[in-house]
C-alpha cells in the first residue's frame, strides 16, 4: 500500500527523535497501514490506533487518521477504567460497534457529553492471545436506526487480527509495543483544493479545509474579515494561523462538523471586537468555511466583547456548558478522594485548556494538600497546612466562598505582593469546594498563558467547583468507613496460625485496590482436637462494614461448631442455618477441610466456593473437583456432601476466593487455570515463596475490584517446615 503523508504541527509531533529508530518506525508503520486500510474499509472519515503506554492502565492515541488532532487533545490519553468505548474495548477484550447517537449515549452517556454530535464510531480489541496491544477505532456517518452491518464488523476483527499479528511480530523481534509520544496524524487521499477566481469578488471570505484542519484554499480579498495576510493563512492549521477561532468556545463547532457532516453556523468575535459569522460546510474532503461580517449580538450591543472568547449565540454559551458534563458524570462514578481529584485532572482541565491543577482539603481549620498537577516538583509543599487566618488566595477563595481570577501572573502579584509564584507567565483560578454550605476545601487551576475568563466560563467553574466539593466529602465520609472495615476486617482475622507436625500452613490477604469497598473474605485454621486441623476460607457476599461484619460473625460461628467437635457437614449446615438467622438478605461461600497431618487423610465439604487445588508431591497439580451445596445463607434444609482427600508428604492444598482467579471480562475457569499453572510451576520450596508468588501478579493489577484471601497447606514428612 502507498504510504500516505504524515504531517507534524506544533501539538502534534510526528518526528520526535525517538521514532527514528528503525523498531519504532516499524510500529508507526502498522499502526498507520491499519488505520487508514481499516478506515477505507468500513467508509469511515476518521480512526485511529490507541496503544499501550508505559504507565500502568494508560492508553495513548498513538494514529488519528482524517482530523485535526488539536481539536481531540482530550481523548489523545485514556484510562482503561473510564467508562469510554475505547476502554471497555481493551478492557473487556469485546469490539463495541456504536451506529448512531441513540446507542453512544445509552452505552457511554459520557462520551456522548463530550461529543455531542450524530455520529457512528466502531471500536475493535488489538491483541494476540493474553497479549493486549490496544484498540482499533473507525468513526464514521451515523446509521440512525441501523445496527453496524455483519461485513463491517468482519472487516474491523480482520483488520486487529493483522494488526496483532504485525504487533505480536514486532515483540518477538524485540521491538517495544508501547506508545509514549502524541499521535501521528495521517492524511487520507483526496483531491486538491481548488475554487473560481470570481469568488474574490464576493464580500465574504472563503476557505477550505481538509480533513487536519489545514487551509488549503483562501479567496482573494479576505484579509478584512479574517484580520490576517490570506498568504499567511494558506497552507497552515486554521487554528494556528487564526488563533481567534481556536477557543475552546469555537471547537465544539468544528468538531461537530468534522463528525456528525451536518453544517454548521456561529457568531464569533475577533480580538479587534468585531463579529464574524461563521458558516461551516463539511464534506467527504474536508470543511468549506465561509466567512461574513456581522453585528454583534443584542445580548452584547453596548458593551465590549470579552477578550478570547464570543459567548454570542445560544450555542456558544452551551457549548461552554456541556463540555464540563463529561466531568460532571464521572464525578458520580468517583468513590475516594484520589478518584475525585483524577477525574478533575482527567476532565476539568483539558475542558479548560489549564496545565495545572492543586487540590486543598480542610481539616482542623488548616488546608492540606491532598492533589497536585503540573507544578513544579515541591513548589506547593510551602502552602501545605496553611491556617485560615494566613492571607493567601486558596484561603480566601474558602473563607469567602467567592471564587477568584487572575488572568495573568502580574495581576496574582499585585493583589498578592510577595507571594510565591511558581511561572511568571500564565492565568490562574481559585475555586472554593463548598458543600451544602460546609467548607471542604480549595481548588487552584493553572494556565501557561495569559487569559481572560468570560462569563460563562466563571459560571461553569463555580458551579463544577461545588460538584467537586460535594464528590470529595462523599469521598471523605467513603474513606472513612473503608478504614472502618479494613480495621474491622484486620481485627476478625487471625494475627498467627497454629504449628502442628506434619504441615505448614501459610495464608495471605489482599484489600482491593483504593477506590473499591472492603470485601468479607477470611480464612482461618483452627486445632479442633489435638492432631486434627481444620482449613478454613470464606466470603462474604457484599462490600463494606456490614461484610466485615458478618464476616466476623461466620468465622466465630464456624470456630464454636468446629471446638465442639462437629463434622464437616454438621459446620457447614450448621453455618448455613445461623446466617439465614443472622440476615436473611446476606449469603456467603465457604470451604472447610479438616485434615489429619499425620495420616494426610482428609474430609472436605464446599458451599458455592472456588474449587480447591492440589499439587502433588510428584508436581502434578489439578482442580479438585468436590460436589459441594449451595451458598451459605439461601436454604435452610441445603446438604453438603463431604469428599475424602489424602494429602501425601510433599503435596501442597491451595484454599482461595474469587478476587485471585476473577477478571472483567474474563471467564472465571480461565482464572482458576492460570492460578493452577501457577502453583504447578512454583515447585516444591518455602510455602511462603509459593503463596508470594500466587498473589503476586494480583497485587500488580492497578484496579482490583475484589478483596483476595489465600490459604496454603503444605503436608511435611517431619515437623512443620520453616516459614
Amino acid at each position: 500500500m502507498q504510504q500516505l503523508p504524515v504531517r507534524a504541527h506544533p501539538d502534534c509531533v510526528t518526528a520526535r527523535p525517538d521514532f527514528h529508530g528503525p523498531a519504532l518506525d516499524e510500529t508507526g508503520r502498522a499502526l498507520v497501514r491499519a488505520a487508514v486500510e481499516v478506515v477505507e474499509a468500513v467508509g469511515g472519515y476518521g480512526g485511529g490506533v490507541y496503544l499501550r503506554s508505559t504507565t500502568d492502565g494508560l492508553l495513548r492515541l498513538a494514529v488519528l487518521v482524517g482530523l485535526p488532532a488539536p481539536l481531540f487533545r482530550p481523548w489523545w490519553r485514556m484510562q482503561v477504567n473510564r467508562p469510554y468505548p475505547v476502554a471497555e474495548a481493551y478492557r473487556s477484550g469485546h469490539a463495541v460497534h456504536l451506529s448512531d447517537a441513540e446507542s453512544t449515549m445509552r452505552l457511554f452517556p459520557q462520551l456522548m457529553a463530550g461529543l455531542p454530535f450524530a455520529f457512528g464510531s466502531l471500536y475493535e480489541p488489538v491483541a494476540a492471545g493474553d497479549e493486549r496491544y490496544g484498540v482499533l477505532m473507525v468513526l464514521r456517518t451515523a446509521t440512525p436506526g441501523a445496527p453496524v452491518g455483519r461485513e463491517d464488523r468482519q472487516r474491523m476483527r480482520g483488520a486487529a487480527a493483522a494488526l496483532s499479528r504485525d504487533l505480536a511480530g514486532l515483540t518477538a523481534a524485540g521491538a517495544p509495543v508501547v506508545w509514549d509520544a502524541d499521535p501521528l496524524v495521517v492524511e487520507p487521499p483526496g483531491p486538491p483544493a481548488d475554487a473560481s477566481a470570481a469568488l474574490g469578488r464576493l464580500p465574504q471570505a472563503l476557505l477550505s479545509l481538509d480533513r487536519l484542519g489545514r487551509v488549503g484554499f483562501v479567496s482573494a480579498g479576505a484579509d478584512a474579515l479574517l484580520g490576517a495576510d490570506p498568504a499567511a493563512v494558506r497552507g497552515r492549521v486554521l487554528w494556528e494561523a487564526l488563533p481567534w477561532l481556536g477557543q475552546p468556545v469555537y471547537e465544539d463547532h468544528f468538531r461537530a462538523a468534522y463528525m456528525s457532516g451536518e453544517p454548521i453556523g456561529f457568531l464569533a468575535v475577533r480580538p479587534s471586537g468585531d463579529w464574524i459569522s461563521v458558516d461551516l460546510h463539511p464534506g467527504d474532503g474536508g470543511i468549506s468555511v465561509l466567512l461574513t461580517a456581522a453585528r454583534a449580538p443584542a445580548s452584547v450591543h453596548g458593551s465590549a466583547a470579552p477578550a478570547g472568547a464570543g459567548p454570542g449565540s445560544p450555542a456558544e454559551r452551551a457549548a461552554v456548558v456541556y463540555r464540563p458534563v463529561a466531568m460532571a458524570i464521572a464525578l458520580t462514578e468517583a468513590v475516594t478522594a484520589r478518584q475525585v481529584s483524577a477525574v478533575v485532572t482527567e476532565e476539568l482541565l483539558p475542558a479548560f485548556g489549564g496545565r495545572q491543577l492543586a487540590i486543598y482539603l480542610l481539616n482542623e481549620r488548616h488546608l492540606h494538600l491532598a492533589w497536585e498537577t503540573g507544578f513544579p516538583k515541591g513548589f506547593l509543599n510551602r502552602f501545605d497546612g496553611v491556617g485560615l487566618d494566613v492571607r493567601l488566595p486558596g484561603v480566601e477563595t474558602l473563607t469567602s466562598g467567592r471564587p477568584i481570577f487572575f488572568e495573568s501572573m502580574q495581576h496574582l502579584a499585585t493583589a498578592y505582593p510577595g507571594i510565591p509564584m511558581d511561572t511568571d507567565v500564565g492565568a490562574r483560578a481559585f475555586l472554593p469546594l463548598i458543600a451544602s454550605g460546609r467548607p471542604v476545601g480549595s481548588c487552584i487551576l493553572g494556565f501557561d498563558a495569559p487569559r481572560s475568563f468570560s462569563a460563562e466560563e466563571r459560571t461553569v467553574l463555580t458551579a463544577l467547583a461545588g460538584l467537586i466539593a460535594q464528590a470529595l466529602e462523599r469521598a471523605q465520609r467513603y474513606d472513612t468507613e473503608a478504614a472502618l472495615a479494613r480495621g474491622l476486617q484486620a481485627a476478625l482475622l487471625p494475627t498467627r496460625l497454629p504449628v502442628l507436625e506434619h504441615v505448614d500452613t501459610v495464608a495471605r490477604y489482599l484489600a482491593g485496590t483504593q477506590g473499591m469497598d472492603v470485601g468479607g473474605d477470611w480464612y482461618d485454621v483452627i486445632e479442633t482436637e489435638p492432631g486434627l486441623l481444620a482449613l478454613v476460607i470464606g466470603d462474604v457476599q457484599g462490600h463494606g462494614v456490614a461484610a466485615a461484619a458478618t464476616m466476623g460473625q461466620l468465622r466465630s460461628a464456624v470456630r464454636a461448631f468446629a471446638f465442639n467437635g462437629s463434622s464437616p457437614q454438621e459446620v457447614m449446615s450448621g453455618t448455613n442455618r445461623l446466617l439465614i438467622g443472622l440476615d436473611p438478605g446476606q449469603f456467603a461461600s465457604c470451604c472447610y477441610v479438616l485434615l489429619d497431618p499425620a495420616t494426610g487423610r482428609a474430609l472436605a465439604v464446599r458451599a458455592g466456593h472456588p474449587q480447591p487445588l492440589l499439587r502433588h508431591a510428584d508436581g502434578r497439580t489439578e482442580v479438585l473437583d468436590l460436589p459441594g451445596g449451595v451458598v451459605l445463607g439461601i436454604d435452610p434444609r441445603a446438604a453438603y456432601p463431604v469428599t475424602a482427600l489424602t494429602l501425601e508428604p510433599g503435596a501442597v492444598l491451595a484454599l482461595y476466593t474469587d478476587g485471585l482467579v476473577e477478571q472483567p471480562g474474563t471467564d472465571i475457569d480461565v482464572g482458576v487455570e492460570r492460578l493452577r499453572a501457577s502453583l504447578a510451576a512454583a515447585g516444591p520450596g518455602p510455602l511462603t515463596e509459593t503463596a508470594d508468588r500466587l498473589i503476586s501478579e494480583a497485587g500488580q493489577a492497578a484496579d482490583r475490584p475484589d478483596d483476595i484471601a489465600l490459604l496454603l497447606a503444605a503436608r511435611t514428612a517431619g515437623g512443620p517446615a520453616r516459614r
